[in-house]
């Protein structure tokens, strides 16, 4: 779901079906009446007569068993309440509906204390928009609400909902009650079993005061964690205000602590690979992630949710324990800050301590630079690329590069051999500034051959666009190795069957600290960057 759809500003309803009971409408007499074969529907049928009068005379047939099922309708009993509950978040309310005007007013005779009048648009077949599933309906209601259409929560029983919902960009409801079996497939945002469930998805898509995240969602949120892990003593829970592990036997614990500040789409997962690239530098295991939620005032439950949901899917995937954390609301913040703590062991003999640098280690780098500063970009500036020229193949090529910001396989890969003095991943700064760090912590100098660095097509194209160096640009994805020279052969072929590129940059140098750059064989400059290229365009 993108992020438009966390906000929920208007809801349209279906008709027929959804705030009535079904069965009032005659399909079969209507189709025998006017002639209309079993496949196509009856709407489109009737408008692709050629006869004007046979196509008035269809018309009327329909309208009247239209009125005929508007008099026997049966409303749906939770319709009412639904509506008042809608009216008094003051949210617009709408019916977009393929049934002409007249019986869907004849059929509010049947209801309770809801009248038309109690809608603020309803959209018929009498209308001039095309009817569903055509977007046209929900895109009007959407500039007669002045909403985006992505703010528009549109609710159905039908096919042809959700498809004019999907097309528009709204997010869509499935009404599918458990004694109407599906004839169709619906890729839809939300399903729900009884109108009434309704409530509790707008609810998600309604801003949040400032404060503690309601604990109701909170606790739904964490019964969905297990924990197969049994070193975890203390799970996370309302009331919890710490996580408690057994550590007892391991012999280093390593420890990592990182906010994500750069993204808004994927933070949670960034947030889980930032700090889990770090610990699997030092060859440690990645085992216990807690994590500190900070969100704007007037964010959505379901904005907040998603964020979470992220770091549950990938923890989940990668074998590490979400013990917990803090989520607040608050305007100290002006865009989510998901801030990491990751925990990971592993034997004392095993560490991978970077001042174990000697002159003579080769340095590897693994994929290519700026991988993720690459993907950042196309996520948060993709109108603007196109405008510089980027072709719409070349910003979904990037959008992939999200998955691969993880350098954790390659580090586990590097840990087996022997040989390995230093591993340091490549994040804010780029790599310009991630081999000074290797260099400073290994306290030794570092030679690199500025011809040998390896950069996608992509990368190179967006960056001259906009001005900014690839060399300065946060490159999360890739992993610089240090590896003595009898091991740079069997690491690399390593890497590569398992399907990772990995280069030979440079060379360790004597102790010291500092990049001697060579591009053509001859010395060049190193680049500096005070700020990592990313804050001047994002």
């Amino acid at each position: 779901m993108s992020s438009d759809k966390f906000r929920f500003k208007a809801v349209l309803f279906d008709f027929d079906g959804t705030l009535t009971e079904p069965g009032a409408l005659d399909f079969a007499g209507i189709r025998e009446a006017v002639g209309c074969p079993p496949d196509p529907p009856i709407l489109e049928f009737i408008e692709a007569l050629q006869n004007q009068h046979q196509r008035q005379h269809a018309t009327d047939i329909l309208d009247e068993f239209e009125m005929e099922g508007a008099q026997k309708s049966v409303p749906n009993p939770d319709t009412e309440a639904i509506i008042r509950y809608l009216q008094s978040r003051n949210l617009p309310i709408g019916i977009i509906s393929r049934n002409g005007r007249k019986p869907i007013i004849k059929a509010f005779e049947r209801f309770h204390s809801i009248r038309p009048d109690d809608f603020d648009l309803i959209i018929s077949r009498d209308d001039p928009v095309s009817p569903k599933p055509s977007p046209d309906g929900i895109l009007f209601a959407a500039g007669k609400f002045a909403v985006k259409p992505e703010e528009i929560l549109m609710v159905g029983d039908y096919s042809y909902d959700i498809q004019a919902g999907n097309r528009a960009g709204a997010a869509t409801v499935l009404l599918s009650p458990p004694d109407r079996p599906l004839s169709f497939e619906a890729d839809c945002d939300y399903k729900i079993t009884h109108l009434r469930e309704l409530k509790k998805i707008v609810r998600l898509g309604l801003p949040l005061p400032a404060g503690k995240f309601p604990g109701d969602l909170l606790s739904a949120f964490l019964e969905q964690l297990f924990f197969e892990d049994p070193s975890v003593l203390i799970a996370p829970g309302i009331g919890e205000d710490t996580a408690a592990v057994d550590i007892d036997g391991e012999e280093v614990l390593v420890l990592k602590s990182d906010p994500i500040t750069f993204v808004s789409e994927g933070i949670g997962y960034y947030t889980v690979l930032i700090n889990a690239n770090d610990i699997a530098t030092s060859g440690a295991r990645p085992r216990w992630f807690l994590a500190s939620l900070l969100f704007p005032t007037g964010v959505t439950p379901l904005a907040v949710l998603q964020v979470m949901n992220e770091l549950k899917e990938t923890c989940q995937k990668w074998a590490i324990t979400l013990c917990g954390g803090h989520t607040e609301i608050t305007n100290a913040v002006t865009r989510p800050v998901v801030t990491g703590m990751l925990a990971g062991t592993i034997e004392k003999s095993a560490l991978i301590d970077k001042r174990q640098m000697q002159k003579g280690d080769q340095v590897l780098l693994t994929k290519r630079i700026a991988i993720e500063g690459t993907a950042i970009i196309v996520n948060e500036l993709e109108k603007q690329l196109k405008e510089l020229g980027i072709r719409s193949a070349e910003i979904q090529a990037c959008k992939k590069f999200t998955s691969h910001i993880s350098i954790l396989n390659e580090a586990m890969i590097a840990r087996k051999h022997d040989g390995i003095t230093a591993m340091h991943d490549v994040t804010e700064g780029g790599l310009a500034a991630a081999l000074f760090e290797l260099s400073a912590a290994g306290n030794h100098k570092i030679r690199v051959e500025m011809d040998d660095i390896p950069i996608y097509e992509e990368t190179e194209k967006i960056c001259l666009a906009l001005g900014i160096q690839p060399m300065g640009l946060i490159g999360s994805g890739s992993l610089l190795i240090c590896c003595r020279k009898g091991t740079r052969k069997v690491l690399m072929n390593d890497l590569k069957t398992a399907g990772i590129e990995v280069t030979c940059i440079g060379e360790v140098l004597a102790s010291g600290r500092g990049i001697d750059a060579f591009k053509n064989g001859s010395p060049t400059d190193w680049p500096v960057f005070e700020v990592d290229e990313i804050t001047r365009v994002v």
